[in-house]
């Protein structure tokens, strides 16, 4: 930023050169923009031949906003629409610079904040280009919710997939799950969309609201949350591992072990209901009270690997947990992703191995899931002769979309090196190999 006063430089700009032109301001206004940083956030523009940096900010429930720069002046954002867009025009300003909004509420209180429409994408050309292409193998590293820190400031990045979406909010108790205020970025061609929310943290709840093609707005879970709300409810939490493997010595010597060679004897078990809190058959024991008695019982009875029945977050208590609907997070009945850590440590430094049940052939209609998540069938075939379970009523992976089979290749990768699996037992093959399974003749 130039040397220069801008309290004392900052005049009243006219509104046309404040306003983003008709069609831009409402698409903006009413949720439909796909690029809200267009608009949004810190731009150089030249009003009354006068160059400068105009700052634009929305938000529907404030009834006045201040851009605080760095030196600690405050400069007011007017008004520009009723619905909630304020800008501010400073003169002699150069980009970039370093600034933050205060913003006062109909309540009477105030925040503070770092803008998260003055970040650059948190996703390069090359993820983008591998997702595309169904190679990015580390997807839960790009996707879904991250905390970090960028340029000083932390919060949370958000990404997810939805290509067919006209434009993509991200929602949740830290904006009131108020559908208007943070508007993602859509990423060019690759369908991806993405927003830096400063001073959202670890634990948060969220989801992304969705507005299809058709004009409905959809609210839907982060396909690649690390961590769920325990269900019933069903949205997506924040979370970044802290957990420290003690294991080494398990992992040094499974990479020198054939299977093929070796006896192997497995216990199959469904974790929720193998032993609970209390003899009349209350809550389930969670991930790390249930590690040591397991462990125990494996050893006592000769064998030598646990099978986990489904534990990816499931929606109905009483099944067994095959129709999952948040395929990175482990289910939040038996505690956090780190619990689940903590119980396969436990059992590898018992040298007990641990298989988790994998289910990656059909996933549940569930409106908050991944059924036509942006509107169209967008995981799911399209057509319900290849789309439905007619078994099961489930929906069918549409494996021949790269991105598709990018997010189940890569959900096993995050079972085998964030939690340490010894393997997966891929559940219901058959009807991914046979096209008329379960089928009758010309169905």
């Amino acid at each position: 930023m130039t040397n220069v006063t801008v309290a004392e430089t900052v005049r009243p700009a006219p509104l046309a050169g404040l306003v983003p032109p008709a069609e831009e301001l409402e698409a903006l206004l009413e949720g439909r923009h796909s690029q809200p940083h267009r608009w949004l956030g810190a731009h150089r523009c030249e009003i009354g031949g006068r160059a400068g940096v105009v700052v634009r900010a929305f938000h529907p429930e404030a009834t006045a906003i201040e851009c605080v720069l760095e030196g600690g002046e405050a400069v007011a954002l007017r008004r520009i629409d009723e619905r909630g867009l304020f800008a501010a025009f400073l003169p002699a300003v150069e980009l970039p610079i370093r600034y933050r909004l205060r913003r006062r509420f109909r309540d009477g209180n105030t925040d503070e904040q770092a803008d998260p429409y003055a970040f650059l994408p948190t996703l390069g050309e090359l993820d983008l280009h591998l997702i595309g292409e169904g190679k990015h193998r580390r997807l839960w590293q790009v996707l879904g919710a991250h905390p970090r820190v960028i340029d000083g400031v932390a919060g949370v990045s958000f990404a997810v997939w939805a290509p067919n979406a006209v434009s993509v909010h991200v929602v949740g108790d830290f904006c009131c799950w108020d559908g208007r205020i943070l508007p993602m970025r859509s990423l060019g061609g690759s369908g991806v969309f993405e927003l830096f929310v400063p001073g959202v943290r670890e634990g948060a709840l969220y989801k992304y609201e969705i507005l299809a093609r058709d004009g409905t707005r959809r609210l839907k879970a982060d396909p690649l949350a690390l961590s769920a709300e325990r269900p019933p409810a069903t949205a997506s939490r924040v979370f970044q591992s802290s957990y420290r493997w003690r294991d080494l010595a398990w992992m040094e010597a499974r990479r020198h072990r054939d299977p093929a060679r070796e006896p192997m004897s497995i216990y199959e078990v469904h974790l929720p209901s193998w032993r609970r809190r209390d003899p009349g058959g209350g809550r389930p024991l969670g991930y790390r009270d249930l590690a040591r008695p397991l462990v125990e019982h494996c050893r006592r009875f000769g064998f030598t690997h646990v099978e986990l029945l489904p534990i990816a977050e499931y929606p109905f208590d009483g099944s067994w947990g095959y129709q999952t609907t948040s395929y990175y997070a482990p289910t939040a009945r038996l505690g956090g992703p780190d619990d689940l850590r903590f119980f396969v440590d436990t059992c590898h430094r018992a040298g007990i191995g641990v298989i988790f049940d994998w289910v990656p052939a059909h996933f549940p209609r569930d409106d908050f899931a991944l059924a036509r998540f942006d509107g169209t069938a967008l995981y799911e075939y399209e057509d319900p002769r290849l789309g439905e379970h007619p078994d099961w009523g489930t929906l069918v992976f549409n494996t021949g979309r790269n991105e598709v089979r990018n997010f189940l290749v890569a959900n096993a990768l995050y079972w085998l090196e964030e939690f340490h699996a010894d393997g997966l037992r891929v559940d219901a093959v058959a009807s991914m190999l046979y096209r008329d399974y379960s089928r009758k003749e010309g169905e």
